[in-house]
């Protein structure tokens, strides 16, 4: 054997070593944070144009409603990467078949499920075929099974998020974790007050099929006639304090984490799936129909339906939490 042989051989040696050792590793670990305090969240200016240009296609067909789309907002983003987000905007290619005619279910599927390993799944997908994803994949300590979820818009963990309430997923994935601005500009609600008389416009729509409006809807759910309100959700800041034994991150339930919040049937207008049956102006005849809220969750962050993944294939079904009960990680309703 040559020498220049000998050299390659122990290159792929050492090469399969490397390999076996990445793998038995695993993925790398989970940031370790420990801040508990919700704090104000600073928006990076959305003063930038998008990568690309936005491409959405919503039809009927087979039974379905079949959108693709690129993942590329129709309004200005803001500067990726930045201090508090590292990951730069690129196209996706999403192709996504919801249920035409979705069925509501006795029981609700949550996006934060223990027994699902990842992120949180995303809620839905705007008009402009933007993720509503409101769930963040940050933990105290970098525990998942201790089950102190961070919330996005609570601040305590810093994540880069733009005006529009968004930011990037490694992979280029710009999706929403608040109130899309931009997208409800484009929409003609630029301000919380231009929906005063007007029902929403429809925003987008859930990985179950059923729609999604913003904060405006009629006043009596089955009247169109009735007038418009701002809608409010029924979750609330919990009282007293968190754990403070170890398990759990201590101080006041402030809303730093999802675990902050729990929902209190008839507190507001909304169910806890931050949703109501109701007509709209594009389902006069009634539906199951979502909200964006200003208080907490802002997103929903439950199906009222089956809903189909957004991230797997098309058709792809996620599984209704056991028993349908929210799980201990997430909100949990007071009897």
């Amino acid at each position: 054997m040559t020498r220049g042989s000998v050299w390659l051989a122990l290159a792929f040696a050492l090469g399969g070593l490397l390999a076996a050792r990445v793998i038995a590793q695993g993925p790398p670990p989970m940031r370790q944070h420990r801040a508990n305090e919700a704090r104000p969240v600073a928006l990076v200016p959305a003063d930038r144009q998008p990568p690309a240009a936005n491409r959405v296609s919503i039809v009927i067909q087979d039974g379905f409603r079949v959108i693709t789309a690129n993942d590329i907002p129709d309004h200005n983003v803001g500067a990726f990467p930045n201090r508090g987000n590292p990951h730069s905007i690129s196209e996706q290619q999403w192709s996504v078949r919801l249920p035409l005619k979705p069925v509501a279910n006795a029981r609700p599927t949550v996006l934060h499920d223990p027994n699902r390993r990842g992120p949180p799944m995303p809620f839905g997908i705007g008009v402009n075929g933007v993720l509503f994803d409101p769930g963040t994949a940050e933990y105290w300590m970098g525990d998942r099974d201790a089950g102190w979820n961070y919330e996005a818009l609570g601040g305590a963990v810093p994540l880069g998020l733009d005006a529009n309430h968004a930011h990037v997923q490694p992979g280029g994935i710009y999706h929403y974790h608040g109130l899309p601005t931009g997208l409800l500009e484009k929409l003609g609600r630029g301000s919380d007050a231009d929906g005063a008389d007007a029902h929403s416009p429809l925003v987008g729509w859930a990985a179950d099929g059923f729609p999604i409006y913003s904060l405006y809807g009629y006043e009596r759910a089955e009247d169109s006639g009735s007038g418009i309100r701002k809608l409010t959700s029924s979750y609330r800041l919990k009282p007293g304090a968190r754990p403070g034994d170890g398990r759990g991150p201590g101080g006041r339930h402030d809303g730093a984490f999802v675990q902050d919040y729990e929902f209190v049937a008839g507190a507001g207008d909304l169910d806890a799936c931050n949703g109501r049956e109701c007509v709209t102006p594009e389902f006069p005849q009634g539906t199951y129909a979502y909200f964006l809220t200003t208080d907490w969750p802002v997103i929903p962050r439950a199906f009222r339906g089956t809903p189909v993944s957004l991230r797997g294939p098309p058709g792809a079904h996620a599984h209704p939490h056991p028993r349908g009960r929210t799980p201990p990680s997430g909100p949990r309703p007071r009897p």
